[in-house]
């Protein structure tokens, strides 16, 4: 992604902001939701958007009075609308009205922070209407990296990246913008996993995965933390975000999740964000940028935190490895392993599968799932689905 691109975000005022959060009910969109309530005097929701937590959603409707609310999944719409029936707020539903809403005039920026696949649609009708884009959703630019990059470029759309480490890489090169960057350190705190042998980590229990050391996350990013498959597809956002080659990106295993993550240079200098784990942090600089706005919390003490870093096992973290592979395979490989992934990580969620054939089913989808070399839109739809029912067959066939 062109750093031009980011840098036009600093030709505008910080006059009041008008924000529409695509996934408001989820970690990232309720922490969102207290950094525009923080800085109330700058920001306004302009829309709110959920797919199930229909309760939740209109709770937050009353609280912040947005022009409109969406909620995706249609069954919830006369509920919806009833909870709201008082209140002079638009209530949409369906997946095509996500992609209408995001085109509204007054929305000047974007969060997308829907889960999943189901992120891309909305956020490439937001790019096309030429919306400043906060990106939570990693599996737009894993899907689709090129495609959105292109468009990107094409309508003069800031992409400003809100996931920590893709925010720490954002906040090293600020002011680098002549200098090529050398190489990424990605950190990944190592999950809970990190000093359980092969053998151990083959037995886990979903109630084990989903307690993540250092970081409060929703159910579906918690597991794939827990495999490493986030850090995976974190190395393919970083790709298409900083234009860098797969070798150019380093996974470091820090288990304090202090350095956010760093850049070398061609000098040799590492340049590194550092801060304790709070999302709010990454979420207001990509809101704020080039500003850096007062953030109430906790404060970095470093005569408090010791700094390790380790080299991932890509034995035991099987998903971290496919993810390199799929990013080196290129064309439509890394849209059919996220689609692997959201089946199982599914799966393991519900007790259907054990933890080891996680990354077993993925690789043998990547395996059967047809190849292209040059996929345009139309294609990673239809890779999406091949790869789902590829993944949930074998799902089924190897049910506990």
């Amino acid at each position: 992604m062109a750093y031009r691109l980011w840098l036009m975000a600093k030709h505008k005022n910080m006059e009041k902001k008008q924000i529409a959060i695509l996934g408001s009910t989820g970690s990232i969109g309720t922490q969102a939701l207290e950094v525009i309530e923080e800085h109330s005097d700058l920001y306004e929701v302009y829309c709110l958007t959920a797919n199930n937590k229909v309760d939740l959603l209109a709770e937050q409707a009353r609280k912040f009075n947005p022009a409109a609310v969406v909620i995706a999944n249609e069954s919830h719409y006369e509920r919806l609308k009833s909870l709201l029936a008082d209140l002079p707020i638009k209530v949409f539903a369906g997946k095509d009205a996500l992609c209408q809403i995001v085109e509204a005039d007054p929305i000047d920026m974007v969060l997308t922070a829907m889960v999943g696949f189901a992120g891309l649609p909305p956020t490439i009708s937001a790019i096309k209407a030429r919306k400043k884009i906060c990106l939570a959703n990693k599996e737009t630019l894993v899907v689709a990296g090129e495609l959105i990059c292109k468009l990107a470029t094409e309508n003069r759309c800031p992409i400003l990246p809100v996931d920590s480490e893709h925010s720490a890489i954002f906040q090293s090169i600020a002011g680098e913008e002549y200098n090529p960057i050398d190489k990424i350190l990605l950190t990944a705190s190592g999950g809970p996993f990190r000093l359980m042998s092969k053998e151990q980590i083959a037995k886990v229990t979903k109630a084990a995965a989903l307690k993540h050391p250092t970081w409060d996350m929703g159910a579906k990013i918690t597991i794939d933390s827990a495999t490493m498959m986030n850090k995976g597809f974190e190395v393919i956002e970083a790709k298409w975000l900083f234009g860098v080659q797969p070798e150019q990106i380093q996974v470091l295993v820090h288990p304090q999740s202090i350095v956010h993550s760093a850049v070398q240079f061609a000098d040799g200098a590492v340049k590194a964000q550092l801060g304790v784990p709070d999302m709010r942090l990454p979420i207001q600089y990509a809101f704020s940028f080039p500003q850096r706005l007062s953030l109430s919390g906790e404060r970095l003490d470093l005569f408090k935190h010791p700094l390790e870093f380790f080299e991932p096992d890509l034995e035991k973290f099987r998903c971290l490895a496919l993810a390199f592979e799929a990013l080196k395979r290129k064309g439509n490989m890394p849209c059919i392993v996220n689609a692997a992934n959201e089946i199982v990580n599914r799966a393991f969620l519900e007790d259907r599968i054990a933890y080891p054939q996680i990354a077993e089913i993925i690789e043998a989808t990547m395996n059967k799932a047809t190849f292209d070399a040059s996929p345009d839109y139309e294609v990673y739809l239809a890779t999406d689905a091949e790869a789902r029912r590829i993944a949930d067959e074998m799902v089924r066939n190897h049910e506990k």
